[in-house]
């Protein structure tokens, strides 16, 4: 249909996909930066030519800008100040200072607190805040800045010229039925033509996914690894967690093979973000992010915080956490890579937004250059890396380069392997520069390979209940993630072969697409010949792209939905 249809084009000179922090950033140091410099000329302060107009967009699948951003997020404000040294008078909704560190080993029954917080968890300086308010913000000072922010627009196709030059991308259709059929709304997406386009969708991008693999950007590097953070927001009756207080959690519920932790981060008016995060390389098959959450939430001290509270807010996304070694390339002909879709998470301190905002303003910068030089080939554009290698960035990203890898091997190898390489500047086991790492989906063992020999699924959380208080299901903690999707389109989870999750699946891995997502998409049902069959409930997608992550035989492929569609992450 896409073939066939006709389209408007669009010219523009830059275009960032995915309003997240880097992108915003990066849009917005443009902006100033090339208003400077063309005040500067026509004043006669500085030699050179005006560049004129410059039409800079963002665009974003979500109805609005933040509503799909999801983090902790306790943030470094690093970044923030080298874009806005002036970030506290401008107004930037920071939730509260960090004034107290705490690190709690969980057994079952008990929660031992350090003596002394793990130097990489000290945030005395950071902020809590909510990452969707904080990029909210971001966005109207874009807007002021007269860049072009666009949401309900996802980006669903990269255009290339002959040369495998990108050229820009192509939006969404909308007003498309469930059999691909155009409604009496249907309003063609139109292709957006840039000079650079810069791709900042988050973790696992679906335009950047395909762009790594059409030009081999991940040639040479080691496979991304990620991890899942679900995460809720609870409103306490006092002031039991103050604001400002920042807690750190190892050990129960994750067994001592699977990488995971919790968090509690306490914010104004008795709200605490709560949330638990699970490595995405697991090898148990019968693992679920969302059951280990809960279990979590029933540890005796977790519990004694939230009693009496209410769960107001639920969300979920993934973490692209593999490091220096599994980034990709993040220059070509025509685009640069930018925040958490280029890997620069800091996965030790558990810190992205500080990065994301440096890689947005250190792509601005190249991309200015490029505009006076006429020039967006790769050549032009490897300046983003050569700004990279002489950053802080680098320095940052490099003394952390294997520290998700530290933890192949289990917990306590992987904290003493973490341990030296806070002393080694990174060596893993004061040696190796480069830990080798398989990617998560093929980390995940077959049912027989842990004992699960009788057919059953549900032996790793029979005790798990949900009583709606404390402990939810997945479809109650769906409600307060505020999803919406038009159900009348096309699914945007497409699962290649069917017949595997009916046969092969079954038997090999009991269908882990159930457990792994943290959102009841995917439920196998009988198909009504005493078999089973796959039903995706695509509306509950909260599009954290872990179905595209984890599957075992990699047949999912995530698309964006029509533009607006998915979670609203209000506050969160």
């Amino acid at each position: 249909m896409n073939r066939k249809i006709e389209r408007e084009s669009i010219e523009m000179d830059v275009v960032f996909v995915g309003a997240g922090p880097a992108s915003l950033a990066g849009a917005l140091h443009l902006a100033r930066l090339i208003a400077a410099h063309n005040e500067a000329v026509e004043s006669g302060a500085k030699q050179g030519r005006s560049l004129g107009e410059v039409q800079i967009a963002v665009i974003e699948k979500g109805a609005s800008v933040g509503a799909h951003i999801l983090s902790g997020a306790v943030m470094d404000p690093r970044a923030l100040a080298e874009l806005m040294p002036d970030y506290l008078e401008q107004g930037a909704p920071l939730d509260a200072p960090v004034t107290e560190d705490e690190f709690l080993y969980l057994t079952k029954t008990r929660a031992i607190r350090a003596p002394v917080t793990p130097p990489p968890l000290r945030n005395h300086g950071y902020y809590i805040v909510s990452l969707n308010k904080l990029v909210s913000w971001l966005g109207e000072k874009c807007e002021e800045a007269g860049v072009n922010v666009f949401p309900e627009f996802p980006g669903v196709e990269v255009l290339y010229d002959g040369d495998d030059r990108v050229i820009g991308v192509r939006t969404g259709d909308k007003g498309i039925d469930r059999e691909g059929r155009p409604k009496a709304n249907f309003e063609p997406g139109v292709d957006l033509l840039a000079k650079v386009t810069v791709f900042g969708e988050g973790p696992r991008g679906s335009l950047t996914k395909r762009l790594i693999e059409r030009l081999g950007l991940d040639q040479g590097r080691a496979p991304q690894v990620y991890s899942l953070g679900v995460k809720e927001l609870w409103e306490l009756p006092d002031d039991r967690y103050p604001a400002g207080k920042v807690t750190h959690t190892l050990g129960y519920p994750s067994d001592a093979q699977t990488y995971g932790g919790g968090w509690i981060y306490g914010m104004r008016n008795r709200i605490i973000s709560i949330g638990y995060v699970t490595g995405l390389d697991y090898r148990d098959p019968l693992i679920d992010p969302h059951a280990e959450f809960q279990l979590f939430k029933q540890h005796p001290a977790i519990a004694r915080l939230l009693e009496g509270g209410r769960m107001i807010r639920y969300g979920a996304k993934t973490i692209a956490a593999g490091g220096l070694h599994a980034m990709p390339r993040t220059y070509g002909d025509g685009f640069l890579l930018v925040g958490d879709c280029a890997g620069f998470l800091n996965s030790q301190r558990l810190k992205g937004i500080h990065t994301a905002i440096k890689s947005g303003m250190l792509a601005a910068e190249t991309i200015f250059e490029a505009l006076l030089a006429e020039d967006y080939s790769a050549r032009q554009l490897s300046r983003y890396q050569q700004r990279i290698e002489s950053s802080w960035l680098m320095k940052e990203l490099r003394s952390v380069r294997n520290f998700h890898a530290a933890f192949r091997h289990g917990r306590w190898l992987g904290l003493i392997d973490a341990g030296l390489q806070f002393v080694t500047g990174g060596r893993a086991w004061g040696v190796f520069d480069r830990v080798e790492t398989e990617p998560g989906h093929e980390a995940m063992r077959k049912l027989a390979e842990f004992g699960y020999r009788d057919g059953s699924i549900e032996q790793r959380y029979n005790g798990l209940r949900f009583d709606g208080k404390l402990t939810f299901n997945k479809l109650t903690d769906v409600y307060h993630a505020s999803v919406a999707h038009n159900e009348d389109q096309p699914p945007h989870l497409h699962v290649l072969d069917t017949n595997i999750c009916a046969t092969r699946c079954v038997e090999e891995y009991g269908n882990p697409c159930q457990r792994f997502c943290p959102a009841a998409v995917y439920e196998m049902i009988d198909d009504g010949r005493g078999g089973k069959r796959l039903q995706i409930n695509f509306t509950n997608c909260v599009h954290c792209k872990t179905c595209d992550i984890m599957d075992p035989y990699q047949i999912i492929n995530w698309v964006p939905p029509e533009g607006g569609g998915g979670p609203d992450y209000k506050g969160m």
